[in-house]
């Protein structure tokens, strides 16, 4: 017989285990390394939406958890570099599969996204009619003098996801 446990302890459970990637970086930066070491200025090149602080403060959170491991070679100026450890090294298939996951469902996220949106507009007073042109953007919001009715809300349909928004 399986042994049940309590909402706290399995919240507790997934909780540690969200904590090592919940940094905004830290899954870009895993992933950056995967190939092997590199140097900071690199990371720093290659993510140019983080600022170097955040980044040094990600790269010190990571090697802190044990996900990547700081070498200072022996060199003037001195060089270091970053690199996975071996716990580091073992989270990338995970994260490749939700990846992949993610990628797979992506359609039916902004699906989902696309009505849950629409339903709070309309739920507010707003009515929509959609231009002769198609797309989202060509939905126009109106206020609705009428009362909500659910028999108005226009059909969903959907839409195309090109591959680099994935």
């Amino acid at each position: 017989m399986r042994k049940q446990h309590s909402l706290r302890t399995r919240a507790l459970q997934s909780r540690g285990a969200i904590e090592l990637l919940s940094s905004k970086w830290r899954v870009t930066v895993l992933h950056l390394l995967t190939p092997g070491p590199l140097r900071a200025s690199k990371l720093q090149r290659a993510i140019l939406q983080v600022s170097p602080k955040v980044l040094t403060q990600t790269l010190r959170g990571l090697e802190r958890d044990g996900l990547i491991q700081r070498k200072v070679h022996n060199t003037i100026p001195p060089h270091v570099e970053y690199e996975l450890t071996h716990m580091g090294a073992s989270v990338i298939p995970l994260l490749r599969n939700l990846s992949d996951w993610a990628k797979a469902h992506a359609k039916m996220r902004d699906d989902a996204r696309y009505r849950f949106d629409l339903s709070r507009k309309i739920l507010a007073g707003e009515t929509y009619r959609r231009s002769p042109h198609a797309g989202r953007s060509s939905m126009r919001a109106s206020p609705s003098t009428e009362p909500w009715n659910s028999a108005k809300l226009p059909q969903v349909r959907a839409l195309p996801v090109s591959n680099a928004e994935m």
